[in-house]
């Protein structure tokens, strides 16, 4: 069965380098937007010209012989979704607006779709889209990342980590200290485990595994081991996220009891 892969978002986000990648891994066949209104010779994006576009792109993507299809188009309105009828939705969130103010005023975020890519790293992106079509399997002999902490409670910075170390390795382990109960740690393993799984499960499925930890305060070695023990470094504004000010703000609002 054919499946038809959207790539949407605003002008300027990295639709088509991304479809262009994805296209080549898969041997698809590509319908890029702009080169099909340049044939057609028509730029015109009112509200009937862009219904006209999307009509234009379902009757190319259904024409076509190939098992896979990528189509990029802005895809502005909710009505072009019913239209196309894709199989799998890739919104491109990497910007806010584009240079087009008319294209940014009538531009509506999707409301579903099955990625959503938040920054412009095709290679990355390209290996987790896949994933959906060929599901990855864990093999306990790839080069794996290792992840450690307390995750007090799992936040957006930790989220930013783990993206950091998917580009290192295939695949990601996350060891959770066993600390609940001991200081400010009010987070069960169970609890920890369901957040993280919430946010990372729908993309990244079998490409990470949670473990729970002794409480380690020191991770020693002797001589040269087989492994590199590396910092991460995240933008400013993405270390300042704190764990503690989050727990704060959620006893504020009633959902952890207070100390």
């Amino acid at each position: 069965m054919k499946k038809k892969i959207l790539i949407m978002g605003l002008p300027g986000s990295g639709k088509t380098f991304l479809a262009k990648k994805l296209a080549t891994k898969l041997k698809a066949d590509w319908f890029n937007a702009d080169q099909v209104r340049a044939k057609f010779n028509d730029w015109d994006f009112t509200k009937d010209g862009i219904i006209r576009q999307v009509k234009r792109m379902k009757i190319l993507a259904d024409k076509s012989k190939k098992k896979y299809v990528v189509s990029d188009f802005v895809c502005p309105l909710e009505e072009q979704f019913k239209i196309f009828k894709p199989n799998i939705i890739i919104w491109m969130d990497t910007i806010k607006k584009s240079r087009y103010s008319k294209m940014n005023k009538i531009f509506q975020k999707p409301k579903k779709y099955d990625f959503r890519i938040t920054n412009k790293d095709a290679n990355f992106w390209c290996k987790i889209i896949i994933d959906k079509l060929f599901p990855y399997k864990w093999d306990n002999k790839k080069p794996t990342s290792l992840l450690l902490g307390r995750w007090q409670p799992f936040h957006y910075g930790h989220y930013q980590l783990f993206l950091k170390a998917m580009k290192k390795t295939d695949q990601v382990v996350f060891y959770v200290k066993d600390v609940n109960g001991i200081g400010d740690n009010p987070f069960s393993f169970k609890k920890i485990k369901k957040i993280i799984n919430k946010k990372l499960e729908k993309m990244f499925k079998a490409r990470y595994k949670i473990n729970l930890a002794p409480n380690i305060d020191y991770i020693l070695y002797g001589r040269k081991v087989g492994y590199k023990i590396k910092k991460i470094n995240l933008e400013k504004k993405i270390q300042k996220i704190s764990g503690t000010n989050i727990r704060k703000l959620m006893r504020k609002k009633g959902i952890l009891k207070k100390l």
